[in-house]
């Protein structure tokens, strides 16, 4: 008896992203600061309880849009990031040019987080950085054609 083969999907791209944290009041006002990403999903403070309940995916989180994709947090971790363990390494975010990638480091210096400088990486720049609970993030900008 010959089994059909089944051919593996290819998938388009991501459609969310979501982080675990320790502190979403300090982990929103991180991500609200330095990428100021317009709300897609979290829970109105003055919810019912059927919107609570039909929210409760969110585990009072929040998710972003970005793009045609969704980027969340979650807070429920009770832990530290560390990208030595099974699981994320990184989010590396991609942006438009290195102008891009100039104006944040600017914004970090001016907020206080430290970041790794410019690395040229030959096809691209990329800046890596941390948010409150330690999780590595980058941003990436191709050179140009």
């Amino acid at each position: 008896m010959v089994k059909d083969c089944v051919m593996p999907i290819t998938p388009l791209s991501y459609a969310h992203v979501r982080l675990t944290v320790t502190d979403i009041a300090r982990s929103r006002a991180f991500y609200d600061d330095v990428f100021g990403l317009p709300v897609a999903f979290e829970v109105p403070v003055d919810a019912d309880d059927a919107t609570k309940e039909q929210l409760g995916f969110l585990f009072g989180g929040v998710i972003y849009a970005m793009g045609d994709s969704l980027f969340g947090l979650r807070p429920v971790a009770t832990d530290r990031f560390d990208e030595d363990r099974v699981g994320l390494d990184h989010v590396c975010f991609a942006v438009a040019g290195l102008a891009d990638i100039e104006a944040m480091i600017a914004l970090l210096d001016e907020r206080g987080h430290p970041h790794s400088g410019i690395k040229d990486l030959g096809v691209g720049y990329i800046l890596e950085f941390r948010d409150p609970d330690n999780i590595a993030l980058e941003l990436f900008a191709a050179k140009a054609a």
